[in-house]
């Protein structure tokens, strides 16, 4: 990857700003630490509402998270997937009191990784603090944008940009791929509501569809695929639009495809948890616009999971909802896949993994 993109970016004559993690650049208050210490101090300083900096080896930070982890679990041992979620909560507001400082686009402490992100997102500043779990997340986005990630249905890499969502689980991918393969109507055009990382529409286009129009309220998602057809010259068969859902798009499209968040939120979302928590009006609002947007006999295809149904979270299925009481669509396809085991390498508890089913919807105008 040789073309990196800046803070901002013009795209369909829009300027848009990158995401980034809120660089700390007031004065504040705040305990300096290093591996000499006990790191009970630090953890009772997180705890009281203080912050604490790491000064010496990046490894200090990380035993830091480590034992704060378990001072957490004392309290947050239900692991159940409620649960789970409560003991992260707690723990990303603990560590995000537990600093870094970045200097001339570096982490100031010792053995600490090279994130050419500082460079590309931190242009304007020279000196600032960042919590230690957000250098982790840039960290990990730079491995993952530079070495990429193969996906099995494109037969080759992507790299995602900062802050975009990309999938670490693929037999929904499958799914939508296998329909593909069999779906004999018409393909001059589709929309990508919530194009993330661009697999679907990737897919769509290896399939046949002349252009794709591609929708992201997350600018990063945006820049991030603008950066990378241009690096693919397949730019003229796909157009990016920054914006919620349709993003006021004029045109009508034979197809209609949505990827949405799979879990409902308790709590509003922010950053990428927005491509994983879903509000209560998401699914009103989008099946409300589907029709402007939606040529006659054309389909809507929308790739979901039980994942809320089974563990407790969701009662309502919304897209089952819609078809039971919007009088707008009826369903012309439905099928599901179990998905497989998690990795023996994931920490958290996935005891829910052997009943979970992702699904493709296919659905029609009444």
């Amino acid at each position: 990857m040789n073309k990196k993109s800046g803070l901002k970016v013009s795209v369909s004559g829009k300027e848009i700003t990158a995401n980034r993690p809120k660089p700390i650049i007031s004065d504040i208050d705040f305990v300096p630490y290093n591996r000499r210490m006990d790191p009970q101090i630090a953890i009772d300083t997180l705890v009281c509402g203080n912050y604490v900096l790491i000064v010496d080896f990046y490894s200090s930070g990380l035993a830091i998270l480590n034992a704060l982890k378990k001072h957490i679990q004392n309290k947050y041992s239900d692991q159940s997937f409620q649960g789970q979620r409560d003991f992260r909560a707690a723990f990303r507001q603990l560590s995000h009191r537990l600093l870094l400082k970045v200097y001339s686009n570096k982490i100031v402490v010792r053995k600490a990784p090279v994130i050419g992100w500082l460079k590309i997102l931190y242009p304007e500043l020279d000196e600032f603090l960042l919590p230690f779990p957000q250098v982790q997340g840039l960290n990990s986005s730079w491995q993952w944008y530079e070495k990429g990630i193969y996906i099995q249905v494109l037969k080759r890499k992507i790299h995602p940009w900062f802050g975009t969502y990309f999938p670490t689980r693929f037999e929904h991918l499958e799914l939508f791929d296998n329909w593909l393969k069999q779906y004999k109507g018409e393909k001059k055009s589709a929309i990508d509501v919530g194009i993330g990382s661009g697999i679907l529409t990737f897919q769509m286009i290896k399939h046949g569809v002349g252009k794709v129009y591609g929708t992201d309220s997350n600018p990063n998602s945006i820049i991030g695929l603008n950066e990378n057809l241009y690096i693919k010259k397949i730019h003229p068969k796909i157009e990016l639009l920054y914006g919620n859902l349709f993003a006021g798009i004029n045109a009508k499209t034979e197809l209609i495809v949505f990827n949405p968040p799979w879990v409902p939120a308790s709590q509003d979302s922010e950053g990428l948890d927005q491509a994983i928590y879903y509000d209560a009006e998401l699914f009103p609002r989008f099946f409300a616009d589907v029709k402007k947007h939606l040529k006659t006999n054309g389909k809507v295809v929308l790739l979901f999971s039980n994942l809320a149904q089974i563990n407790g979270v969701g009662a309502i299925h919304p897209i089952e909802a819609e078809l039971l009481e919007g009088g707008r669509f009826q369903k012309e396809l439905f099928i599901q896949k179990s998905v497989r085991p998690a990795s023996k390498n994931t920490r958290r508890n996935q005891n829910w993994r052997s009943s979970e089913k992702v699904e493709l919807w296919v659905l029609k105008s009444c």
